[in-house]
């Protein structure tokens, strides 16, 4: 046992020798961790788009089309900068990006409007901004509801105010936007960045890490030809131990300092996430150790992992709902400790749902934890039995 407990010790040694003694992986731990989330949320703390300008083409000319104008331009999404006298115009300003939306009112608004019949407004937007989109969309239909309460009460003017309410409101509606109430965009997509940022930094690093072995190694193999790396166990542990202790304080900033610098919403209780973190490390940490079996140079990781971060994103959940992804999509999204990782720490942080609550994803974290512990186990102990054989041929 105490021999085993001196070979966790050298190659825990060994491992914070090597981290510290490289700057790419050094880059990968500390310098991109602390740096990406602050420059992932500082982007999108304005949670939502604001005064995005836009053009207006008036065919009208009424003071019903001017009215539906001014309410518009007066909501907080909307800026208009130009009133264009056709759609000629409004598209030239359009592609040259001075705006991202035209608003074209017909010529018959207003006397549709005086017959009683229903009148249109056409919405011409930039899809490149998605939240441009949603912000002018929003501001319109808001004007047309509430004008078309005013038409309703207007065509009635014997009937009493409740009368007049009842037929404008017959049904009261309370939009609730539940754990996010300005319906903002850092609000749901920074937890899944944040899970991301951990899994993919710890890919990156210990694949670098693996691939500068194999590159300095006579026979390219992952552990040196030494007595200390003889169990497979040893060798795991080791560097797990060499790992953790940093993701451990580079949580702490992600998850407590980072939010709380921003004023994102933490509603859960902290050692309930800290708990959920716990699984997701290590799952994180094994996974990472049995991928770096593919790292067969130092550049490696850069070609096999970093474009996974979009799919991963998508796959989770978060941004897409699950039940528009084929399943098998799903099914495979499940083997990456980040989906369930992303899925749990939005319930306990966005949420408020406790350690009981997320019991489905943090049991499935034990499990990748325990699988990828074993996986790195058995490729360890194949690099193990090929040193043998090395070293019976010197």
């Amino acid at each position: 046992m105490r021999k085993i407990i001196y070979d966790i010790w050298y190659i825990f040694c060994k491992e914070v020798k090597a981290i510290a003694g490289d700057q790419a992986v050094l880059t990968f731990f500390i310098a991109l961790t602390i740096a990406y989330p602050v420059v992932y949320t500082y982007i999108y703390s304005n949670e939502v788009a604001r005064e995005v300008p836009v053009a207006v083409v008036d065919h009208s000319h009424s003071f019903d089309s001017r009215e539906f104008t001014r309410r518009w331009d007066a909501a907080a999404g909307v800026n208009v900068v130009a009133k264009c006298s056709d759609m000629e115009e409004a598209k030239i300003l359009l592609y040259k990006k001075d705006i991202y939306g035209i608003l074209e009112i017909p010529s018959g608004f207003a006397k549709n409007l005086g017959r009683g019949d229903q009148a249109f407004v056409s919405l011409y937007c930039d899809m490149g901004g998605l939240l441009n989109y949603k912000a002018l969309l929003q501001a319109a239909s808001d004007v047309s509801i509430l004008m078309g309460k005013e038409i309703q009460v207007e065509g009635l003017p014997y009937a009493s105010e409740k009368a007049q309410e009842l037929s404008a409101s017959p049904v009261l509606m309370a939009d609730v936007k539940l754990f996010n109430p300005q319906s903002g965009y850092a609000s749901f997509i920074i937890p899944a960045i944040l899970i991301l940022v951990i899994q993919q930094s710890l890919l990156l690093g210990v694949g670098t890490l693996a691939g500068t072995v194999r590159d300095k190694s006579r026979y390219r193999l992952m552990i040196p030809l030494s007595s200390r790396y003889r169990r497979a166990g040893s060798i795991v542990t080791g560097k797990a131990l060499a790992y953790l202790p940093i993701y451990v304080l580079v949580s702490v900033w992600i998850f407590i300092v980072v939010p709380g610098i921003f004023n994102l919403n933490r509603i859960g209780i902290k050692w309930d996430l800290f708990l959920f973190l716990i699984p997701f490390l290590l799952g994180s940490i094994f996974f990472a150790l049995s991928m770096s079996f593919l790292c067969k140079e130092r550049e490696m990781p850069f070609l096999l992992f970093v474009f996974t971060s979009v799919p991963l994103m998508f796959m989770s959940g978060i941004s897409w709902p699950l039940q528009s992804i084929p399943d098998y999509w799903v099914a495979f999204s499940w083997i990456f400790p980040s989906t369930q990782g992303i899925s749990g720490f939005a319930k306990i942080n966005n949420m408020g749902a406790s350690l009981a609550d997320v019991r489905p994803e943090f049991l499935s974290l034990w499990l990748l934890a325990l699988i990828y512990f074993l996986l790195a186990c058995l490729l360890y102990w194949r690099e193990i039995r090929k040193a043998g054989k090395c070293l019976k041929t010197v």
